[in-house]
């Protein structure tokens, strides 16, 4: 029989992330359930409150993601309760289900990690949960995994100064990220604009201003065109009723089409928290962040053509057909990427 592997999904971009690893693993049985509660706690709060509604537990960002598993002819095993499986691979380290603890287990990074803030501090020092966070600060530094696959040295380096035990962590790359190159030829029709890609902070229980960051923007953009592209999770109609009142007349609202496309074709992006802020760094485009840039450039993915995906299987598969203990294979494994094709506007 065919070994087993669980794939743990959660938003759209985890979800397409993992699944391009599977392509990779065909000759595995592979099975995909998004990220469940396990705890007392967690299943209470998935049933019975509406805060869970934010987060891919529960709601939009869950049906989304099942939609897409179906639409894609996945098997799909939620909660990974048919099969008795050889490897998890996980898109959060942060719900980790109890029956797994003994299985072998690879984390893959998703994109852009949530800052560090006092709460986190306070979370980690006490021993809690790490979703107690309310946000994916510890996303990747709980040290749970056996492996952790990350999108660059910056971020190996990130995560083992905040808890991961460094051998464990391999740079990898991270679909959907690791080659921008490839959106530079684009069908969009418009250049030249100042672009600004927004966050869902709302939709996810967090603090924001929208109409200072609107008229932050304008500033930025200085008479320039500004073109907004809406995160897919937003409330369309309530972002783009404050973009008419606060931006000046003319500004261009896109909640759909290719983000990287347009990200392309612009001359200067302004973002919050948003990963596509490494699309702009990777195409040279001078970029706005939340974020501290310079360290952003630090951390930015690897642009490696795209072979990410073959990449985390390949870790993948050697983990899973490691006969010894987990340790052995951390202190015997040397990842050495079959390609490597750095983009040549890689984060200058």
């Amino acid at each position: 029989m065919r070994k087993k592997i669980l794939f743990i999904t959660g938003s759209i971009n985890q979800t397409s992330q993992m699944h391009q690893i599977a392509k990779h693993l065909k000759d595995y049985d592979c099975w995909f359930s998004q990220l469940f509660p396990d705890s007392a706690f967690l299943k209470a709060i998935v049933k019975y409150t509406s805060f869970a509604n934010g987060t891919v537990l529960k709601g939009q960002f869950r049906a989304k993601s099942e939609n897409y598993l179906q639409q894609h002819g996945l098997q799909v095993d939620y909660g990974g309760n048919k099969n008795k499986y050889d490897l998890v691979v996980y898109c959060t380290d942060m719900v980790v289900a109890n029956k797994f603890k003994q299985t072998k287990a690879i984390w893959v990074q998703e994109g852009m990690i949530d800052k560090r803030t006092f709460l986190t501090s306070i979370v980690k020092a006490l021993g809690m949960a790490p979703y107690f966070t309310g946000d994916t600060s510890l996303n990747g530094s709980t040290n749970i995994c056996d492996i952790y696959c990350a999108a660059s040295e910056g971020y190996k380096s990130y995560f083992a100064n905040n808890g991961t035990d460094r051998k464990k962590l391999v740079v990898t790359g991270i679909p959907n990220y690791d080659d921008h190159s490839q959106f530079i030829d684009n069908d969009f029709p418009l250049h030249d604009y100042v672009m600004v890609a927004t966050s869902d902070m709302r939709e996810t229980y967090k603090f924001e201003n929208r109409p200072a960051f609107i008229k932050h923007a304008a500033k930025i953009a200085n008479g320039r065109q500004l073109l907004f592209k809406l995160h897919p999770n937003e409330k369309f109609d309530r972002a783009r009723a404050e973009i008419r009142k606060y931006a000046p007349a003319g500004a261009l609202i896109y909640h759909n089409g290719n983000t990287n496309h347009m990200i392309a074709n612009c001359s200067e992006l302004i973002t919050q928290y948003s990963t596509v802020v490494y699309t702009g760094i990777a195409l040279g485009k001078k970029v706005h962040s939340y974020f501290d840039v310079d360290e952003l450039k630090r951390l930015a993915p690897i642009q490696n053509g795209g072979t990410s995906a073959k990449n985390i299987a390949r870790v993948c598969r050697s983990f899973i057909e490691h006969q010894g203990g987990k340790e052995d294979f951390i202190t015997q494994f040397k990842f050495e990427p079959e390609v490597i094709k750095y983009c040549e506007l890689q984060y200058a």
